[in-house]
């Protein structure tokens, strides 16, 4: 048997001392936008499963609670995709239907123009304006200080508007 690369061994090591401190945080994530606590406990278990993925490539990713967000983000998209439903946190709205593609077409804009931000930015806006979270909040999730994620937010926003065809003013 074969002794594991060094960085293979540091990157899972990194992941178990991360692991208390994200696993209520992804798991809230989920919460909050299942219909069910089964279905977020087992889209908890497949994001930490990808981040174990990870950790054991030759050249492991470094692993942190925002890039574990991320990752969550597009475990429910699947999960969603695959029910061909729509999440709890964002439940059907009675609108007029000529309004319907306008909505949907703002949505593929803007999840596009967040796909091209950086990941520290994207996640700041993503806890802070689809989340719900409060600066502080997100400074302790990204783990940051309350200024610098201030900042990151303003940086972040600037971003957004200059990404979003027309500046976001339409």
């Amino acid at each position: 048997m074969s002794a594991e690369p060094e960085h293979q061994s540091d990157a899972r090591h990194a992941l178990l001392a991360l692991y208390d401190d994200a696993l209520p945080v992804v798991y809230g994530y989920f919460v909050r936008r299942c219909s069910d606590r089964a279905t977020a406990e087992d889209l908890t278990s497949e994001t930490f499963l990808a981040a174990m993925d990870a950790a054991r490539r030759k050249a492991p990713t470094v692993v942190s609670v925002p890039w574990l967000l991320g990752v969550a983000r597009h475990k429910l998209a699947d999960h969603y995709r695959r029910r061909h439903d729509q999440p709890v946190a964002d439940p059907p709205e009675p609108i007029d239907p000529a309004d319907d593609w306008d909505a949907e077409l703002d949505r593929l804009v803007a999840e596009a123009v967040l796909r091209r931000l950086s990941e520290p930015q994207r996640t700041v806006l993503v806890l802070r304006y689809m989340d719900d979270c409060t600066v502080g909040e997100c400074a302790q999730l990204i783990g940051r200080s309350v200024h610098a994620t201030e900042a990151l937010l303003v940086r972040a926003r600037k971003a957004f508007r200059q990404e979003y065809p027309g500046g976001g003013t339409s």
